[in-house]
């Protein structure tokens, strides 16, 4: 049992503990509310196996047993369950499903790599569950990973496979970045030119921007609210709440250019903009009227539709990186401005915000955007993102808002994970396992009341450089893991952290990667299909700055 990743609260193993070994007669007994849990162990477990882990009663040998124990909320809370094996079966209690679906991936680890492949690989071979008792649960609610799919898209299959590696790691919240200046990936039936136009772009950077190099092929994509439907609902078996994310004002031109109206007519003519094709920071932003707030309440009623109060109860809007030149030259901006008495552009962003924060929460749901929403004043309710360091997140935690630490300097994972000249397309600073590993998410000298602010922490995925699942695999993994122990278990202090001791765990967690399909960054570096000599990428010198 202690090979688990991510490292569980307490394990205890006696010497005589012996076994649990499955068989043709083993039985899931699923007790009321825990149908779907015992469903998902069957199709997984099951397939690897071979066996049928029909449903059955657990009073005799041989049976999983999966029950919900409310009266242990004080020991183990939504999310822990409490692990018993013996030659008899193993007994799988949480207060909640979500807390026994956790507790199910600790029993497919302690089954070996061969439980995570899709069908048996040898016939003959014997399952069993190592005998002792594990309990556990997470330190932090919110245990997310962050994908853009705006810059590239992942199609359908490769979003439900990354939902499947979330759940496997014990995370919990998927923030899916649907819209950017480089496309609009989610159909919005009373405004179909989103998807028609603003999900296509004429070709492609390839590499940073820094980057000579164009793919001319026409690139593009997007989710039918069919295809959203099935990703929440394949998300919430799972336990995974999902946050979309609809980003305004800025990063908006692949709106705009589906509806000209929306941008800055007074300033540019938005009629000759088309879907950005390189990376950066975008000048056109949406314009303050009325009609754009009209047109965005219309997207975010259908978004609310699409992903339900229940499994998403927090909507991401964005508000990063809004460059404000063209509200400084527009007249109706400055209208805008003069008309709320406003003080500058910082403020008439607060004034986006501030209208949608209302908008959400006559709608039962919370608005979160990324820490330059901080920028101008930020309405009660509102949570923050804190991407630029710790900074935002101190301040905005110090002021009473919820927070979510991912600051880039620790766990964008789309930075490069060493500074040899074979990390293909390198961007960013190098950010290591090791240093994924010891990365903290509560700063030091916050304020008992700002540490209850902290709701969790989360991974980030920007997809510049990232044109398919195998390039998105070589960056996340073997990271992602680390991370997933940081945000789940109970670790020391960051410079007393075992990483050796993880690395050892990590050997047999590669073995299950590899059953998984995940094409990782090995120790060793990148496999030569992995490189990409002569792409230019954005190495930055020097540590990255602790901010």
């Amino acid at each position: 049992m202690h090979h688990l990743i991510p490292a569980p609260l307490s394990v205890d193993t006696p010497a005589d503990a012996g076994s649990f070994a499955l068989d043709q007669n083993t039985v899931i007994d699923a007790a009321p509310g825990t149908e779907g849990v015992a469903r998902l162990l069957r199709a997984t477990v099951g397939a690897a196996t071979g066996l049928p882990l029909d449903p059955g009663s657990g009073d005799g040998r041989g049976a999983i047993r999966l029950r919900l124990d409310p009266a242990a909320a004080d020991e183990l809370g939504p999310e822990g369950y409490r692990l018993d094996v013996d030659a008899d079966g193993a007994t799988l209690v949480g207060v909640t499903a979500a807390g026994v679906f956790r507790g199910t991936q600790t029993v497919r680890q302690l089954l070996g790599p061969e439980a995570y492949r899709r069908a048996p690989v040898d016939q003959d071979r014997t399952w069993s569950i190592p005998g002792g008792s594990v309990s556990d649960r997470p330190r932090f609610a919110w245990r997310g990973l962050m994908i853009d799919v705006a810059r590239h898209f992942l199609p359908k299959e490769d979003v439900l496979r990354y939902l499947d590696l979330l759940a496997a790691h014990k995370l919990n919240v998927f923030h899916f970045h649907l819209t950017d200046d480089q496309g609009w990936r989610i159909e919005i039936k009373r405004h179909p030119r989103l998807t028609e136009v603003g999900a296509w772009r004429s070709r492609t950077k390839y590499g940073h921007r820094a980057s000579e190099l164009w793919d001319e092929t026409p690139y593009g994509g997007f989710y039918t609210q069919d295809d959203i439907r099935e990703i929440v609902a394949y998300a919430a078996e799972r336990h995974i709440s999902v946050v979309p994310e609809i980003d305004i004002p800025g990063h908006s031109q692949a709106a705009i250019a589906a509806y000209p109206e929306l941008g800055n007519t007074d300033v540019i003519d938005t009629t000759a903009l088309s879907v950005w094709d390189t990376w950066g920071i975008n000048a056109n932003v949406l314009a303050p009227t009325d009609n754009t707030l009209r047109f965005f309440e219309g997207v975010l009623e259908e978004v609310l539709e699409l992903f339900p109060a229940a499994t998403s109860p927090f909507i991401h809007i964005g508000g990063d990186e809004c460059r404000k030149e063209q509200w400084k030259d527009s007249p109706t901006a400055q209208a805008r401005i003069d008309e709320h008495g406003l003080a500058n552009e910082d403020e008439l962003q607060s004034w986006f915000i501030r209208h949608f924060n209302t908008w959400l929460a006559e709608r039962g749901r919370r608005l979160i955007g990324w820490d330059e929403i901080l920028e101008g004043g930020l309405p009660a309710g509102a949570a923050v993102s804190s991407w630029r360091g710790y900074g935002g997140g101190i301040a905005a935690a110090e002021a009473g808002h919820d927070v979510v630490m991912c600051p880039e300097q620790q766990v964008y994972l789309d930075h490069r994970q060493h500074d040899g000249p074979d990390e293909p397309m390198p961007i960013g600073f190098v950010r290591t396992l090791e240093d994924v590993y010891r990365f903290e998410p509560v700063p030091p000298n916050l304020s008992p009341d700002a540490v209850h602010h902290i709701m969790g922490t989360q991974a980030n995925v920007w997809s510049e450089v990232m044109q398919n699942r195998a390039r998105m695999d070589y960056q996340v993994f073997p990271r992602l893991a680390a991370f997933a122990e940081v945000a789940w278990s109970a670790l020391p202090a960051s410079a007393d952290r075992d990483f050796a001791g993880f690395e050892r765990r990590m050997t047999e967690h590669y073995a299950r990667l590899d059953a998984l399909g995940v094409e990782y960054r090995r120790p060793s570096g990148p496999l030569p299909w992995q490189k990409r000599p002569g792409v230019a990428g954005r190495p930055l010198e020097g540590p990255p700055p602790n901010v």
